[in-house]
């Protein structure tokens, strides 16, 4: 498998302005650079998070530095249409992969971020009304014009990629994957990704902190045993999936940060990761 991502963590923007102590573009181009020089350079953007102004502020912070962009990668993600963006009657929410609209959607997000290429773009959700060719087309267009670099998908079923990458080159799939969201672990779609050569991405890698009493303690356990905190030791339990994939961490915290990327390199062997996947499911295997 072709990994485009090759570092412990990638961190997700959809809570960016959530974060006073990085409001401001010196503030944030400070914690950008503290990134980078400790491994993490990845930057997950999506047009719809806060309306598109994670990616203006992050743009913001990056022109105080245009010589960054070399040491980081950006993702994009667009087709999400939210209610309060529909112009039609219905204000509905919808998803669009139109060609015109996933072009006009890539230009916007590299106006806001103040930059020429993104490294990747995925479509955000599947749409039941994509049209393959259309799609292939339009994304062919993004990445011959210099737009983006790599394509990929995100919250797409196994067959939904194997479809997209007889026209595409799909090299990744952004999906929900910790402990508390092990469908994709049992149902034969991580090794299916694999044998497609398609990395997966994990979003919410820690389930936004709602881990049961009953997964906590086995964590805590755990983390006990081997010298880790239970944050590394949830973390330690994706990278021992096929394919090893890279968590999407949803929190700026940087004290988060330095933890995830300080327990990248701990292992756990196969009884403990089926101890503690027992603890989630609430069950033993068969």
């Amino acid at each position: 498998m072709n990994t485009i991502i090759e570092q412990p963590v990638l961190l997700g923007m959809m809570r960016l302005t959530q974060y006073p102590e990085l409001a401001q573009p010196r503030a944030l181009l400070d914690f950008i650079e503290r990134c980078v020089e400790l491994g993490v350079s990845g930057f997950d953007h999506a047009d719809i998070y806060a309306g598109g102004d994670c990616e203006a502020l992050f743009g913001a912070a990056l022109r105080l530095k245009p010589e960054l962009r070399r040491q980081i990668q950006l993702i994009g993600k667009a087709d999400i249409v939210l209610a309060d963006q529909d112009r039609s009657r219905w204000s509905v929410k919808h998803y669009n992969t139109e060609a015109a609209y996933l072009k006009t959607a890539v230009e916007g997000t590299l106006k806001r971020l103040g930059v020429e290429r993104l490294d990747g773009f995925l479509l955000h959700r599947p749409d039941p009304l994509l049209r393959v060719e259309e799609v292939a087309r339009a994304l062919d267009d993004l990445v011959a014009g210099g737009k983006v670099a790599w394509l990929g998908v995100s919250n797409a079923e196994l067959l939904q990629c194997q479809v997209l990458a007889r026209e595409l080159p799909i090299r990744c799939n952004q999906i929900e994957l910790s402990l508390q969201a092990q469908a994709a672990v049992w149902d034969g779609r991580l090794h299916g990704l694999q044998s497609e050569g398609i990395q997966v991405l994990a979003w919410s890698p820690m389930a936004a902190g709602r881990f049961t009493p009953a997964l906590q303690q086995s964590l805590d356990a755990v983390a006990a045993d081997v010298g880790a905190t239970p944050n590394q030791v949830a973390l330690a339990w994706l990278r021992r999936l096929p394919g090893r994939p890279v968590p999407i961490l949803g929190s700026l915290r940087w004290e988060r940060i330095e933890e995830a990327v300080t327990g990248a390199s701990l292992e756990l062997d196969r009884p403990t990761w089926y101890y503690l996947a027992e603890a989630a499911r609430g069950h033993a295997v068969a």
